[in-house]
């Protein structure tokens, strides 16, 4: 009687496991694996995400552009001496040139050439250029210790008297600016990326309700008949995981092969007008490692996110049900 007491129960007890795998095999299509509705959200999450990560690697150029142009205009001042009659401007150069080195945190104080300042001129005036027939003014570039910056208010007053026609730019309107604008872009970009995540929130939510509604009445017969939340919530889960790690791993890549080419377009026409000017206001258009992983971490963030918002989105769905059921008795 035992042994037939142990077999009785072993076979229940497979029956049982039967049984649930058989109910787990048949709640797996909860969520339909492929429609129409899970092609467009994950071609909907790819657009999103390849358009955030556009957003998060303008920003890091802009950062780090308007960082680079900080750093060398802090380390530079320039003396600009205009030409007016009478005036022998080497020897002006050179006394200006002594004035500003003798000043404690000077590096060093340098004359830009006539050859140095037709090229400057060469954009707007073209080539050959004879300085000397127009009233050029003419440069000298004071590097500066960064750590230990001039007195320019006391070299201002030492130069002015001597050469009225001298004036010492020290950069610290043209910094302040820079500083204002990319604080202002990097604002913007952040606030555009939080508006991207939002509709990203916005489009799961729609979609999860979608999918629960064209299910709702299994939904609700599993719910009744014992079927933990949790299950059918990580049923949801998943699958939205899946589709938003699908989407958003598409919208990362798109961002980076087109951050890719655009530094592979800069890096082979260097030499051309466009790419100068180009290159000067965004750099090489190379976001560098932390951009690329800054782009990764927008990726999990979104599939992460998709999830997230879905399962947020059954949990209350079953909880209304919870709510509406008693009512209904």
């Amino acid at each position: 009687m035992t042994d037939l007491s142990v077999h009785h129960a072993e076979d229940q007890h497979a029956g049982k496991a039967a049984t649930t795998q058989r109910a787990q095999r048949k709640m797996a299509p909860i969520v339909p694996a492929q429609n129409i509705a899970g092609r467009a959200l994950v071609l909907v999450i790819a657009i999103m995400t390849f358009l955030s990560c556009l957003t998060f690697g303008a920003v890091t150029l802009v950062r780090d552009t308007a960082s680079v142009w900080e750093n060398q205009i802090s380390r530079e001042a320039t003396i600009q001496i205009k030409p007016v009659d009478g005036l022998d401007m080497e020897a002006a150069l050179a006394q200006a040139s002594q004035i500003a080195g003798e000043f404690p945190g000077v590096k060093s104080a340098r004359i830009v050439d006539r050859d140095a300042t037709a090229r400057l001129l060469e954009p707007w005036l073209g080539s050959g250029l004879n300085i000397d027939e127009l009233p050029v003014p003419r440069l000298i570039i004071v590097t500066i210790d960064e750590n230990n910056p001039p007195d320019f208010a006391a070299m201002r007053a030492a130069i002015t008297p001597k050469l009225p026609s001298a004036a010492l730019d020290d950069h610290r309107t043209w910094v302040d600016r820079l500083v204002a604008m990319a604080r202002t872009t990097v604002t913007i970009g952040i606030a555009v990326l939080a508006l991207m995540l939002s509709a990203t929130v916005l489009t799961v939510v729609f979609a999860t309700r979608g999918a629960m509604a064209g299910n709702g009445h299994i939904i609700e017969v599993l719910h009744f008949v014992g079927a933990e939340a949790r299950f059918i919530a990580r049923e949801f889960r998943h699958h939205f995981l899946v589709t938003g790690m699908k989407g958003a791993a598409a919208g990362g890549a798109a961002a980076v092969l087109v951050f890719i080419v655009f530094s592979w377009w800069s890096s082979r026409n260097m030499a051309t007008p466009e790419a100068d000017q180009a290159t000067a206001l965004f750099g090489n258009f190379a976001i560098g490692s932390a951009g690329y992983l800054g782009v990764v971490l927008m990726v999990l963030v979104i599939g992460a996110l998709t999830a997230a918002t879905s399962h947020v989105t059954v949990v209350t769905y079953l909880s209304d049900i919870d709510v509406r059921q008693p009512d209904a008795g």
